[in-house]
């Protein structure tokens, strides 16, 4: 059990890698808030959680809003007592739109979900960590997050963003017994491309020759034995980086 007794929060654990990921915690003995937009979808996963012995609870979470990131983590505390590990997940896509097609308020939405949202989760949970001494935080980034065509402007900006956030947390705390890492997954199976709007043509046939040399499409359950592994103690001495996952695609790169 290597997250025995451990308390994780993980947002946009509705479905593929959060739900992935909010699965493989609980088996593993932690203690999990399944935050999704999507409640019913949260409920049953925590159903499953707990028809298998786990302990979870689901709660709505606008990750683009304040007021529900705060009670997200009040709910954590208040239910099992603190926080031990954050795991930002949630995250939308944009439409391949390059910058010369960028529309201020998708620009705004993206960002709010993919990166102020990841902010601001990060600065409420840290005054817990701080006053524990210890604190986990993990990221959901993406290979969009490392390279220039992935997906559109708008989204490989506010992942590069993340990826950024990531490092200067890690070190700026690393002395205060918080660790904050970075996944950037490649290609994989979820139901993020529901969140795409009005897919910008010219970006889309850009980006083919790139998206023509992925290896394989991953499964969610790949990226949560990631998220375990930097969760858990055998990743102790990793702080302030990015584990890609992404199959071998950017190794061509």
């Amino acid at each position: 059990m290597k997250l025995q007794d451990k308390v994780a929060i993980v947002t946009g654990a509705a479905s593929g890698m959060g739900k992935a990921i909010a699965k493989i915690y609980a088996r593993e003995g932690a203690k999990v808030i399944v935050a999704d937009l999507n409640l019913d979808g949260a409920e049953e996963v925590v159903k499953g959680i707990t028809e298998n012995g786990g302990v979870a609870k689901a709660v709505q979470v606008n990750v683009a809003k304040q007021e529900d990131i705060d009670n997200m983590i009040d709910i954590a505390v208040a239910e099992f007592g603190t926080l031990d590990i954050l795991v930002n997940n949630a995250g939308i896509m944009d439409g391949f739109e390059p910058v010369g097609d960028i529309l201020d308020e998708r620009w705004d939405m993206i960002f709010d979900v993919n990166t102020k949202g990841v902010m601001r989760a990060m600065r409420k949970a840290l005054p817990i960590f701080l006053e524990k001494g210890k604190g986990n935080i993990i990221n959901t980034a993406s290979t969009g997050g490392l390279n220039g065509a992935h997906a559109g402007a708008t989204y490989g900006a506010s992942k590069h963003a993340v990826i950024g956030l990531t490092k200067n947390t890690g070190f700026m705390y690393a002395q205060k017994g918080i660790r904050c890492n970075a996944i950037a997954p490649g290609a994989v199976e979820t139901n993020i491309s529901a969140s795409m709007k009005n897919v910008n043509p010219f970006g889309m046939e850009r980006t083919k020759v790139v998206q023509g040399v992925i290896p394989r499409i991953g499964q969610p359950e790949e990226i949560a034995q990631v998220a375990l592994f930097l969760a858990s103690d055998e990743s102790s001495f990793v702080n302030g980086t990015v584990i890609t996952a992404d199959g071998g695609w950017t190794a061509a790169f």
